[in-house]
């Protein structure tokens, strides 16, 4: 079962490939996404990761208010969006 998280607060300069490399230290990376901005293409500042379900605990636990680019990130699980 895999888990996916939300990364707040992320550098711009952040890529997918960047924060990916951040989270395999805890496990396999089934997915990497950073939203951007439709207008202006640059990064919204956040992010989701998708782990196996016990290398997500362990990333969240260890990444969590920890800086990464400059800047503090948060990182808890992904909540389910309603709608579309």
């Amino acid at each position: 079962m895999t888990t996916k998280l939300f990364v707040g607060n992320l550098s711009f300069q952040a890529t997918e490939d960047s924060l990916r490399e951040l989270f395999e230290q805890y496990g396999e990376v089934q997915d990497c996404f950073i939203p951007k901005d439709r207008d202006s293409g640059r990064s919204r500042g956040f992010g989701f990761v998708t782990l196996e379900s016990s290398a997500a605990k362990e990333a969240e636990a260890a990444i969590h208010n920890t800086e990464f680019l400059g800047r503090t990130v948060r990182v808890n699980e992904a909540e389910q969006r309603e709608g579309g």
